[in-house]
């Protein structure tokens, strides 16, 4: 196994990735359950575009985890250089590999980029429902700050 960085042909299966691996601990699916689809798309459309962002913002802060050729995890990163936190939006390894050090090794990756880029913290976010962030985060050393509390209504009708 080994970390790469992000290269552009790399975004349809990062994409299809972040489908696979937030099912169950994603805002959008969350708002998709009590409201149903929204303007014909589903929560995993909203997420993959997500990665969309992520490459646009800040694609030298994606690192890849590749087993045999094919990519099982990746981790993207935003810089903030007045602030000096830097964040880790987005985080996953496909559940056929987890528990084997990847995701791990991608946050170490991570770390080290953002530390590199001149931040002073790295901040990471997960629901209180991701019981695996839950527990992974602290183990490797982030500290809990705060919990919100994320509302939605509906404004308009949903076509």
């Amino acid at each position: 196994m080994k970390i790469r960085p992000y290269r552009p042909s790399d975004l349809e299966t990062l994409k299809t990735i972040t489908a696979i691996c937030f099912d169950g601990v994603c805002i959008d699916q969350n708002i998709e359950q009590l409201y149903g689809l929204i303007h014909g798309q589903d929560w995993r459309w909203r997420k993959r575009r997500h990665i969309d962002d992520d490459a646009a913002i800040n694609a030298a802060g994606i690192f890849v985890a590749e087993e045999d050729g094919q990519i099982v995890g990746y981790v993207t990163t935003r810089v903030d250089a007045a602030a000096k936190v830097g964040g880790i939006p987005n985080f996953a390894v496909l559940p056929a590999f987890q528990q084997r050090g990847i995701g791990r090794r991608l946050l170490e990756k991570a770390v080290a980029y953002l530390a590199a880029e001149g931040m002073q913290f790295a901040r990471i976010e997960t629901l209180a429902q991701n019981e695996v962030g839950a527990h992974f985060y602290p183990k490797f050393g982030f500290r809990e700050v705060a919990r919100q509390v994320h509302f939605v209504m509906p404004i308009a009708p949903n076509d």
